[in-house]
């Protein structure tokens, strides 16, 4: 078990608790839904959202930005749907160049083109009984882009070369980082193509919309790196914990991952604190996302949320300024007598942080 020291929030003390389960071999909990990690509200809608398109074989349309785990969310959807038992087959359409594209769809014949040496199925072929996942489908050119939606529609196709035509069943999971309406009015997406795949459209926030993921998310990296890499640390803090809840993250979950790793590697062994952080969490934090606040059916308290709020704008600005109360007075657009007496009020000591 890790000693990471959170944030005193009952909540998330829960999804620690959740994901050492987890890690025991204890029965999957909502911590760790087909490798997706969440307890947020947002990430609850998404798990709502997969179970009950699972058991259907509507075309569905995952948008959400880099690093967000589309991927992941197409798994989870296939490994419940009646189709689990069959191939999933994931293609990314941005990654292939375009002239072999069509031919890793629909497959080819021998003497196709140059090089076609033998007959090849193709991606639609492989997957046929289950589930292909299009990735990037908003990089395909217009010329496939008719030939995908005849696949659509008509669940057939011809590979490259060839004249006879092929049926498949299969389920189709499309995704993008990019605003497809955007492109359909802008002329680089088909408008036909577009609302075909727009059956159940599905939208991933990203990791700023849901912060109180990330200590769930950074005691499973670091689990998964003890266990894969032998690689571990002592603990981290918890002023660490909340610079990096505070941050942007602007690669998402796939960011954070990275950056876990970058910091078990290089303090291995050792105990993080916030100093041990990069810069950039320090200069480039949201300081209205320093303390989450979510409004409970119960309601909360508006004086003591103000006063921790306001507790919390004064430590950010001490750190930034390593703690030079006029520095961290200029931040804050304070005089610095008014400064120091709201520390005295919070009774905030640097010996304590």
């Amino acid at each position: 078990m890790h000693n990471l020291a959170y944030t005193h929030t009952e909540p998330e003390h829960e999804c620690i608790r959740l994901i050492n389960k987890a890690s025991k071999g204890e029965p999957k909990t909502r911590s760790d839904y087909f490798g997706i990690i969440g307890e947020s509200d947002e990430i609850r809608k998404i798990f709502s959202i997969i179970e009950k398109v699972a058991g259907s074989d509507s075309i569905i349309l995952i948008n959400g930005e880099t690093g967000t785990g589309k991927g992941l969310v197409t798994k989870a959807i296939h490994h419940q749907s009646h189709r689990s038992k069959k191939p999933f087959v994931t293609i990314n359409c941005g990654a292939i160049p375009e002239n072999l594209l069509e031919s890793e769809l629909f497959g080819h014949e021998r003497g196709a083109f140059t090089g076609a040496t033998a007959a090849k199925p193709g991606k639609f072929e492989l997957a046929d009984g289950g589930t292909i996942f299009l990735d990037e489908i908003g990089d395909m050119s217009a010329d496939l882009q008719v030939k995908l939606l005849r696949v659509l529609e008509e669940n057939e196709f011809e590979r490259v070369g060839g004249c006879k035509t092929i049926r498949v069943d299969t389920r189709v999971i499309a995704a993008t980082h990019q605003n497809l309406k955007e492109k359909v009015e802008k002329g680089e997406f088909r408008e036909d193509l577009y609302y075909r795949l727009c059956v159940i459209p599905i939208m991933l926030p990203p990791l700023k919309k849901r912060r109180s993921d990330i200590p769930l998310l950074i005691s499973y990296f670091i689990s998964q790196l003890e266990s894969q890499k032998k690689q571990s640390i002592k603990g981290i803090s918890e002023e660490a914990i909340s610079v990096m809840m505070a941050y942007a993250w602007p690669g998402n979950v796939r960011e954070l991952k990275n950056y876990v790793e970058r910091m078990v590697v290089l303090n291995n062994g050792q105990f993080i604190s916030a100093v041990d952080l990069d810069e950039a969490f320090h200069l480039d934090v949201d300081v209205t996302h320093k303390i989450p606040v979510q409004l409970s059916d119960d309601g909360i308290c508006f004086n003591t949320a103000v006063k921790e709020y306001e507790k919390a704008l004064i430590l950010q600005s001490l750190e930034k300024s390593r703690w030079i109360k006029n520095k961290a007075a200029k931040l804050l657009h304070l005089k610095r007598t008014t400064l120091v007496e709201k520390i005295k009020r919070h009774q905030i000591e640097s010996d304590s942080y």
